[in-house]
């Protein structure tokens, strides 16, 4: 029936109660009924206040004088205040484009169905460029074009469906996980109350205890266990009827629809038997098979938790204010959104940095565990970068900002991590197709039972029908992959690695080959010279040095680091270069117009093979990785080097054990690419690479088998995202960050083995859960078809079946991959 709201005065606007245009205004459907509305802001409005259900903003306003009406409920208002663009910096990124991003915390979303629907409602949404919902972590990662739609009517239209929907805050996520905990505990605690009482009953009846007791008190015990069972059936069975709801509202099944059938038909059933004195009562399998469900759904909510907890403990660590300086030195307590970059802030030993940013103080002790996993203090000099999250050892350092929350690389880590856990690998996917493949043939299956049994046993039928949907319910099934996909996020990240691409869990099974850059991926790279050759007699060392040094400053390259101090190390008082027009091409070199007195003319360092478009002979000119020259003529020549990383033959060697083919990729000089390859006895490498050579040789490495890239540079990108697999390390360049399925915060190159062999076991733990799951659910049809089993039976098995896949699940919890995993 249409809820009764007082209407407007006659020609009057039903929302903002303002008299209507001559033409009669514009219709709105609210409460089941027409209403006249003055324009489309007020229709838009009262549309949006009836998908939403606040219908009592009608029913409770005075009317008598619509000045003072609000034309806004307070709800909507609230959620209008998440488009200030202030409020809004604390929890979206934007990029160079404008697109807006986030990650929302959705309330009430139970299973893939739900999942489903809210990504279909965003995704129909104009500016909305990407949604991405994970029923596991209960997250919506979205993008999308703020000129285009606002971030309100995006949290509007979730909360039309049903859910509530806010953006997601790591400082109060473990208030979050304490209220859905105690959402449980307290179903839970009825619903176990209830079973034990009803199953005193139930054991009694079923065991002749009561023979000798007349008709009457065998019903007035049936009147007693439906007292106990209403409240598990009304108040503890909830959550599985939204869930049913939402799953059929998004035409996708899942398991909650056979479990809420079959709760509801059991208990009508005893119901009527209770009411007309007749037939069998299954009270205790609706609250034991109510109270195993919710047992199981609350240890996959702290399975849940562990695997989400790690990277938002990150973010939820970072203090609320900061100390910042002021023009005359002066201290001033600020909060840690107000920070800009530029801002010098004030971190005492012991106190957790706020912001990103580059080191002013001498030198610092700064505990990187938070980020790294890594306990040791590690020791930052004069304009190195630290990050927020970390803490300060040893004494008060001053830092100047360069970056404050959404945009620090923790919150970033955060990010990448729920957008782990939003993707799924395809197995995942495929467990989840086949459990709504399932439960649609579930249905089919019991009504077939039910038919036929009606022709064997008429007084049976039902009951065996409800043994039927209670013992084959899918629930094992559900549970085998968000449980070990969430298992090794969980563990990779104790580990210090953050998984971003779930698809490389089965990417990995089949890799053979494993291709990765040198410089920084296999050696330190911390660079030095180890030879400078000086080939021009037109200008002096020192200007060569300066111009070099002047030109290699606009590069964020490892090999460019030795070259910035290069001037001031050899001269007392450095020339000073003038440069125009500078350009840097990626995985080859700089470009700029020099101007040298009265004259100007164009320059280039970098690469060989870059030098020797201006001159052939450039890449005979050994040993050198990096060439300085003109148009007219080449300058000089330098050999840069570095070290190998400690862990790097022992990894290598395990892979090989692995039956791996390790191929070296580098832009550096044959020279150097020769020295490291017989270092690590690798036989096939390439030198001299440019990014589109890596990025051919991968491509046909492909034709062969799946490739594992691994690289840290930014002109490692392009190979990165081509790769099946591929992996980079934290203090890689943002490209290589964003492109790689995998990143190694701690920048150990061992990493690559933690991570393939903590793959391998969650692929073989996600097969043995979808495997047990089917073995078991197809293995119960025929017993339960059958007659074999009653429903409480049926309940016990069910909830077994989903309570293994879990417990196996939780092996991944524990941190004891090693690489000697070959497997």
């Amino acid at each position: 029936m249409a809820t009764e709201l007082p209407p407007a005065p006659d020609g009057h606007c039903f929302h903002c109660l303002q008299p209507l245009p001559d033409d009669g205004g514009y219709d709105v459907i609210v409460a089941g009924q027409s209403r006249a509305v003055c324009c489309y802001g007020c229709q838009a409005v009262a549309q949006t206040i009836n998908d939403q259900n606040l219908l009592h903003f009608y029913q409770f306003r005075d009317t008598s004088n619509p000045l003072q009406i609000p034309l806004l409920p307070e709800e909507l208002q609230q959620l209008e205040a998440y488009d200030q663009d202030e409020l809004q910096d604390q929890f979206t990124q934007t990029s160079d484009s404008g697109l807006k991003s986030t990650t929302l915390s959705v309330e009430g979303m139970t299973c893939a169905a739900c999942a489903w629907l809210i990504e279909q409602q965003l995704q129909r949404q104009p500016g909305v460029q990407k949604a991405q919902v994970n029923a596991t972590t209960e997250r919506v990662l979205i993008s999308w074009l703020p000129e285009q739609i606002k971030l309100s009517s995006l949290l509007q239209h979730i909360a039309g469906l049903g859910y509530r929907a806010l953006p997601f805050q790591a400082a109060t996520q473990e208030q979050d996980f304490k209220r859905r905990r105690r959402y449980f505990i307290r179903r839970i605690g009825i619903a176990g109350l209830a079973t034990m009482q009803v199953m005193m009953i139930a054991i009694a009846l079923y065991f002749g205890m009561v023979d000798e007791l007349d008709q009457s008190m065998r019903q007035f015990f049936w009147w007693i266990s439906l007292l106990f069972a209403t409240p598990v059936l009304l108040y503890s069975a909830q959550p599985f009827y939204m869930s049913a709801l939402r799953s059929l509202q998004a035409r996708q099944l899942n398991m909650d629809v056979p479990v809420s059938l079959a709760l509801l038909s059991a208990y009508g059933a005893s119901a009527y038997a209770t009411f007309t004195n007749h037939g069998e009562v299954y009270f205790e399998s609706v609250s034991m098979f109510t109270f195993l469900l919710l047992v199981g759904r609350y240890l996959e909510l702290l399975a849940r938790q562990r695997a989400v907890a790690t990277a938002a403990n990150l973010v939820k660590l970072l203090p609320a204010t900061a100390q910042r300086e002021g023009p005359n030195g002066e201290l001033e307590a600020v909060a840690v959104h107000k920070l800009q970059p530029g801002d010098i802030v004030r971190v005492l030993p012991g106190q957790t940095l706020p912001a990103d940013g580059e080191l002013v103080s001498e030198q610092a002790e700064i505990n990187e565990s938070m980020l790294t996993g890594e306990s040791v203090p590690v020791s930052r000099q004069q304009n190195e970068t630290v990050y927020a999250g970390t803490l300060n050892q040893t004494q008060p350092i001053r830092i100047a900002v360069q970056a404050t929350q959404q945009n620090t690389v923790m919150a970033k880590i955060a990010a990448m991590q729920d957008q782990a856990l939003a993707n799924k690998p395809k197995l995942a996917v495929q467990a989840e197709r086949l459990a709504s493949q399932f439960v649609k043939q579930l249905l089919f299956l019991a009504a077939a039972t039910f038919l036929v049994w009606s022709f064997i046993d008429p007084e049976e039928a039902f009951w065996v029908t409800l043994a039927v949907l209670v013992a084959t319910c899918p629930c094992a099934l559900a549970l085998a992959a968000p449980t070990a996909v969430t298992g090794v996020i969980h563990q990779l990240n104790k580990q210090g690695i953050l998984l971003r691409n779930t698809d490389a869990i089965e990417a990995l099974r089949d890799c053979r080959t494993l291709i990765v850059d040198k410089t920084g991926t296999l050696t330190s790279g911390k660079f030095s010279f180890a030879s400078q050759t000086y080939l021009s007699e037109g200008y002096s060392k020192a200007g060569i040095n300066a111009l070099a040094s002047a030109l290699e400053k606009h590069s964020e390259h490892p090999l460019a680091e030795p070259f910035k101090s290069l001037s001031s190390a050899n001269e007392k008082a450095p020339e000073r270069v003038l440069l125009d027009n500078v350009q840097v091409k990626m995985g080859a070199g700089i470009e700029a117009i020099w101007t040298a007195g009265t004259s100007q003319q164009p320059v280039r360092i970098g690469h060989p093979r870059y030098i020797a478009e201006w001159h052939p002979e450039a890449v005979t000119l050994a040993p050198a990785n990096v060439i300085l020259a003109t148009a007219d003529e080449v300058l000089a020549c330098f050999q840069v080097t570095d070290t190998l990383r400690d862990d790097v033959p022992a990894t290598l060697a395990t892979l090989r054990t692995w039956n791996y083919e390790i191929i070296m990729l580098t832009g550096d000089s044959q020279a150097n690419a020769e020295r490291v390859a017989q270092q690590l006895q690798i036989s096939n490498f390439k030198a001299q690479c440019l990014p589109e050579d890596k990025l051919a040789f991968v491509k046909a490495q492909q034709q062969h088998g799946p490739v594992f890239m691994v690289g840290d540079g930014i002109n490692d990108g392009p190979v990165l995202a081509q790769a099946d697999v591929s992996m980079t390390f934290g203090q890689a360049a943002d490209l290589a960050r964003q492109a790689a399925d995998s990143v190694a915060m701690r920048n150990d190159f061992a990493a690559i083995t933690t991570f393939i062999a903590s793959t391998r076991k969650s692929r073989r733990i996600l097969k043995q859960n979808i495997s047990w799951a089917l073995l078991y659910n197809i293995g119960i049809i025929p017993i339960a078809v059958l007659g074999l089993v009653t429903p409480y039976i049926a309940a016990i098995g069910m909830s077994l079946s989903s309570l293994l896949v879990l417990a196996n699940s939780l092996r991944l919890y524990r941190s004891d991959s090693s690489a000697t995993d070959s497997r």
